[in-house]
């Protein structure tokens, strides 16, 4: 027998429903983007890390500084949060400033910087640039010449800006390469985006057999880049701003699907992609809270 529910009992499931909306709305346009913070750790196994060496590594990508989202009050909690870690090393992967479709208030970059200059490791805070770095200096891309302002930024600040460059560094006597790819979209030619990056002439940069580590805004880059590099840390997808049962519906088609968000292993190479933290086009996340990432190399877990 069939029995239809009385007019009650459809409006309180319909104030029942729209009050859910309401709250869900609620959630991923004012409280995950603003207030949540996580910490998101990943202890990979890269084939030909050097025995015995252990590294502790910090990533910050996409904070898109601006208000309301990212007050400079919001980035001085990301750096005490970052510096509680203890890392031996801290990444910047790009995007500083935020868009200007997020952004009520705009926050300089010097001051940003300022804030920024508060990451502590014992290896350094080394940077590389992303796509609204370059499209956030307007004289810069005009000229199509660097450096942007975020990259004068950071260095006046003491982080130093990695454009198609490596490093050699030391971790307990033990030596291992961090290299940076200058960014893939900076610039647009009728509708297709120039990259910077060069991976042969950083890859030049590698003068020993010592494991490498790479930073590169966009993942997309990944099926170019060579079992070199054990390592390749990105960015810049924000895993889609909202994510559900693993997927991230509203970026079908702007990225490849394989590089949205997460820990992805083709071959002997290993890619980590952040979901960063700041908001881009529109302020809204859920399933996908600002994250810092955390990578632990060679600790007993990897072993």
């Amino acid at each position: 027998m069939l029995i239809l529910p009385s007019r009650r009992q459809v409006l309180t499931g319909l104030g029942a429903s729209a009050l859910a909306a309401g709250s869900t709305g609620t959630y991923a346009f004012a409280i995950e983007p603003r207030f949540r913070l996580a910490v998101t750790s990943y202890a990979p196994v890269l084939p030909g890390w050097t025995p015995g060496l252990s590294l502790r590594i910090a990533a910050i990508a996409d904070i898109h500084v601006g208000e309301p989202y990212m007050p400079l009050d919001r980035v001085a909690e990301i750096v005490a949060a970052t510096n509680a870690l203890k890392p031996d090393l801290i990444l910047l992967l790009g995007d500083y400033p935020a868009g200007r479709r997020v952004t009520w208030t705009r926050v300089a970059l010097p001051d940003f910087a300022r804030v920024a200059e508060g990451l502590r490791a014992p290896l350094g805070v080394h940077a590389v640039l992303g796509n609204h770095d370059w499209w956030d200096d307007t004289d810069a891309l005009d000229a199509r010449k660097g450096p942007v302002e975020a990259r004068r930024v950071l260095e006046a600040r003491g982080i130093p800006v990695m454009e198609n460059d490596a490093i050699r560094l030391l971790k307990d006597g033990k030596p291992f390469w961090l290299a940076g790819l200058a960014d893939q979209q900076p610039f647009k030619v009728r509708r297709d985006l120039r990259s910077l990056a060069d991976i042969p002439g950083t890859l030049a940069k590698i003068t020993d057999d010592a494991p490498a580590i790479l930073m590169a805004h966009e993942p997309e880059i990944f099926p170019e880049i060579p079992d070199r590099f054990a390592l390749t840390l990105s960015g810049h997808t924000h895993g889609g701003q909202v994510r559900v049962f693993g997927h991230s519906p509203f970026v079908a088609g702007y990225h490849d699907p394989r590089y949205i968000y997460g820990h992805v292993v083709e071959g002997r190479r290993h890619l980590i992609i952040s979901g960063g933290l700041g908001v881009s086009n529109v302020g809204v996340r859920f399933g996908v809270p600002p994250e810092i990432v955390l990578i632990e190399l060679g600790s007993p877990r990897t072993a």
